[in-house]
C-alpha cells in the first residue's frame, strides 16, 4: 500500500511538473516538429506524384516508353547515337543477399549511348571479386564491363580510394562518370535520365539520387528506414538541393582529370567521407547539385539486420560530421551537429511526459481521487491529445510519401516484381522514430570524442577533420556489413553481440585513455 502511494505521488508529481511553462513549450515544440515533417514529407510526395502524373500523361498519349523518356522522339536513331559515354564507378566490400540482383539492374540498363562498368575492389581476395567475375562471364560480350583492383588505401577511406582508382582507369572519351554504390538497385532508364540532366544544365556539378528503404522487419531495419526518411525531402526537390548521397552521383569526367574546385585532392588527401566532402566543395564554390524526382531507388536492407548491426551504423552515419576539410565546413557540421541532437532528443522528450500524463490520469481513474484535487492531470491529457492528432498526421504524411515512392518506382521499373507498402509495420516505425531519435545524440557524442571509426573492419582515425591513421587487423570488426548483411570474407564465426553488449563496450573505449601519434 505504502509503495502504490509513493508511485502515485510521483506520477502526480511528475505530471504536475510536466505542465509548468517550460515543460509545456517542450511539447508544444514536439507537435512542431511533428508538423514540420508532416509539411516536408507532404512537399516531396507532391513533386513525386507530378512525375508520376507526367509518365502516366505520355502513357496515355501512345508512349508506351515513358518510363525511359517523356517524350518518346528521343528514342530515334539520331538521338540515340549522339548520347555521351558514361563510365559506372562501383567501388565494392563484400557480397551479400541482394548484392547480385542490384548489379544485374546497373549493368542491365536500357541507357541507348557508349556506356562501361568498372566495379573496383580492394583485392582478389574480395568475396565481391568472384560474385562479378561469375556475372561478367554470364554476361559476356553484351555489356563493356570489367574488374579493376585497387589495392589498399592510405591517405583515405577505402571506398574513396576505389573511386579514384576507378576514375583513373575510366575510357579517355568519357564525358560524365556516375558513382554507384553496391546496394544501389537502378531502374533501366536511370542512367538515360540522369545523363539527359546532365547534358540539358551543363553547369551542374553533381546529380544525385535518393534510396527507397525496404525494411526486412526487424526493428533495427526499420530504425534505418525511419533515420532516411526525413533526409528524403531534401532529395525530393525535383531540382537544385543541398543534399547528396554517396551512393548516386554523376560528375563531369573532366572535373576528376583536371582536378577542378579540388575534387580529387580533396577526397585523396583524407577524406572520410565522399558525398560530405564533394557537397563542402560544391558549397566553397558555389557549385550546382540537383536531384531529379526520377532518381529514386530500391534500397532492401538485409533480412538478418539486428539491432547491434544499426547501432553500428548509426555510428558511421554520425562520425561523418567530424570529418571536414575547412573552417567553413567545420562551422556547418557543428551546426547539424548541435541542431539534430536538440531536434532529436526535442523529439523524444514529449513522449515520455505523454506517458507520465497518462499513467497519471489511469491511476486517478483506479483510484478514484476527486476532480478537484487533480485539475493538473486534464491540462496533460489536452497536450497529450495534441500531442497524438500530431504524431497521427506526421505518420500519415510519412506512410504517403512512402506510398507515392513505392508507385513512382514500379512505373519505373515495369519488368520487376511489384513493390508493396503490405510488408511495412507502422507500429515498429513508431517505435524506430523513439529509438533513433534517442539514440542518435549518444551516437552523435560518441563520434564526436572518440574520433575514430570500425568501418567493415577498417578502423580510421581523424586529426582536424581528416584521416590521420588507418588500422588494418583479420581480428578487427565484424565479418559483415551493416546495412546488406555482406560477407566481408574474414575468418571465423560472426560474434552474436546485443546492442545492449554494443553500446557497453562503446562507452567502456570512450573511457580509455586516448593515444596520439606526436
Amino acid at each position: 500500500m505504502w509503495a502504490m502511494e509513493c508511485l502515485d505521488w510521483l506520477l502526480f508529481s511528475l505530471s504536475r511538473a510536466f505542465c509548468s511553462p517550460l515543460a509545456v513549450f517542450i511539447q508544444i515544440q514536439g507537435c512542431f516538429i511533428c508538423l514540420t515533417l508532416a509539411l516536408g514529407w507532404a512537399c516531396a510526395a507532391f513533386v513525386r506524384n507530378r512525375e508520376i502524373k507526367q509518365m502516366k500523361d505520355s502513357m496515355r498519349a501512345g508512349n508506351s516508353f515513358a518510363f525511359l523518356y517523356h517524350d518518346i522522339n528521343q528514342l530515334e536513331h539520331d538521338n540515340q547515337v549522339n548520347l555521351p559515354r558514361v563510365s559506372v564507378v562501383m567501388p565494392l566490400k563484400g557480397f551479400g543477399e541482394h548484392n547480385l540482383h542490384n548489379w544485374r539492374s546497373q549493368v542491365t540498363s536500357l541507357y541507348g549511348g557508349p556506356l562501361e562498368f568498372l566495379f573496383v575492389v580492394e583485392s582478389t581476395e574480395d568475396p565481391a571479386y568472384h560474385a562479378v567475375s561469375s556475372l561478367i562471364s554470364d554476361l559476356k560480350d553484351s555489356i563493356d564491363c570489367k574488374i579493376v583492383i585497387a589495392g589498399l588505401s592510405t591517405t583515405c577511406s577505402q571506398k574513396i580510394h576505389n573511386q579514384l582508382v576507378g576514375v583513373e582507369k575510366m575510357h579517355k572519351d568519357t564525358k560524365y562518370v556516375l558513382f554507384l554504390d553496391d546496394d544501389v538497385r537502378l531502374h533501366p532508364g536511370s542512367i538515360g535520365a540522369l545523363t539527359a540532366e546532365m547534358e540539358k544544365t551543363p553547369e551542374i556539378f553533381i546529380q544525385t539520387g535518393y534510396p527507397l528503404d525496404l525494411p526486412s522487419g526487424s526493428l533495427g531495419s526499420y530504425c534505418i528506414y525511419e533515420y532516411h526518411m526525413p533526409c528524403s525531402m531534401g532529395f525530393a526537390t525535383g531540382g537544385k538541393t543541398f543534399f547528396l548521397w554517396g551512393g548516386c552521383m554523376m560528375m563531369h569526367a573532366d572535373d576528376f582529370r583536371y582536378d577542378r574546385y579540388g575534387v580529387v585532392s580533396g577526397l585523396r588527401d583524407g577524406g572520410y567521407s565522399d558525398d560530405m566532402t564533394l557537397a563542402a566543395l560544391a558549397g566553397a564554390h558555389k557549385r550546382l547539385i540537383t536531384s531529379p524526382p526520377v532518381a529514386v531507388f530500391p534500397h532492401p536492407l538485409a533480412s538478418d539486420l539486428n539491432f547491434s548491426r544499426y547501432w553500428n551504423y548509426l555510428r558511421k552515419q554520425t562520425f561523418v560530421l567530424e570529418s571536414y576539410i575547412s573552417k567553413v565546413n567545420w562551422m556547418m557540421n557543428r551546426a547539424l551537429f548541435s541542431s539534430h541532437c536538440y531536434l532529436s532528443w526535442g523529439f523524444v522528450a514529449p513522449y515520455f511526459m505523454a506517458m507520465v500524463h497518462v499513467a497519471a490520469a489511469l491511476r486517478i481513474y483506479i483510484r478514484g481521487y476527486a476532480s478537484d484535487e487533480t485539475t493538473f492531470v486534464s491540462n496533460g491529457l489536452l497536450l497529450v491529445t495534441g500531442l497524438a492528432v500530431c504524431t497521427f498526421t506526421e505518420l500519415l504524411s510519412m506512410w504517403n510519401l512512402t506510398r507515392v515512392e513505392v508507385h513512382l518506382c514500379n512505373i519505373l521499373s515495369p519488368e520487376a516484381p511489384p513493390l508493396s507498402l503490405a510488408t511495412y509495420n507502422w507500429v515498429l516505425v513508431f517505435i524506430a522514430m523513439l529509438v533513433d531519435n534517442f539514440l542518435y545524440p549518444i551516437s552523435a557524442f560518441r563520434s564526436h570524442f572518440s574520433q575514430s571509426i570500425n568501418w567493415s573492419g577498417i578502423r580510421y582515425h581523424l586529426r582536424d577533420g581528416k584521416i590521420s591513421k588507418i588500422d588494418r587487423s583479420k581480428d578487427m570488426g565484424p565479418i559483415y556489413t551493416d546495412l546488406g548483411g555482406k560477407h566481408l570474407g574474414k575468418k571465423g564465426v560472426p560474434p552474436k553481440v546485443s546492442f545492449i553488449g554494443a553500446l557497453v563496450r562503446s562507452l567502456e573505449q570512450w573511457r580509455r585513455p586516448k593515444k596520439f601519434d606526436g
